[in-house]
């Protein structure tokens, strides 16, 4: 249900953030305690997402979601950036992500561990490869459980 919930918003989303010249990231929609969040997780090539970007997408997106009334009973809707630990979804998220750590999790082991930290540095034909440790890990995208960049302090 919930992910039909998202793909759903995800629809109604894009050409709201095309529109503005805004990309959607991600679409979570999850219960914490007795509520349910709606989050829509935005960015922007070349320019910080900032406090307004938020707000108009979230009025925009929140009278097209009362038009189409997709999700059942009251939600929380909130409208925000990726942050610095932007997680990867899309085959052009892991293009983009060449060059920078990264962190992975993945639905089994591979080369004995389900967890990898380091310099993503290439990703083709539905391969990561993931430089950690002076060590290389190819890792098949559909094993790929969460994937997201990693600050390195």
């Amino acid at each position: 249900m919930s992910r039909q919930i998202t793909e759903t918003v995800e629809k109604i989303a894009l050409p709201i953030l095309e529109a503005e010249g805004l990309e959607l990231v991600d679409v979570e929609y999850k219960k914490e305690g007795q509520n349910w969040f709606l989050r829509v997780f935005i960015d922007r090539e070349g320019k910080p997402i900032d406090l307004d970007d938020c707000s108009r997408v979230s009025e925009r997106l929140s009278e097209a979601l009362d038009e189409a009334d997709p999700i059942p009973g009251a939600y929380f809707l909130e409208v925000s950036s990726p942050g610095a630990e932007r997680p990867l979804k899309k085959e052009a998220d892991y293009r983009k992500a060449v060059g920078k750590n990264v962190y992975i999790t993945t639905y089994e082991p591979i080369e004995g561990q389900k967890a990898f930290e380091g310099v993503l540095t290439r990703f083709e034909d539905n391969q990561i490869t993931v430089e950690e440790q002076g060590k290389t890990v190819q890792i098949p995208l559909d094993k790929v459980a969460k994937a997201r960049l990693a600050i390195v302090f």
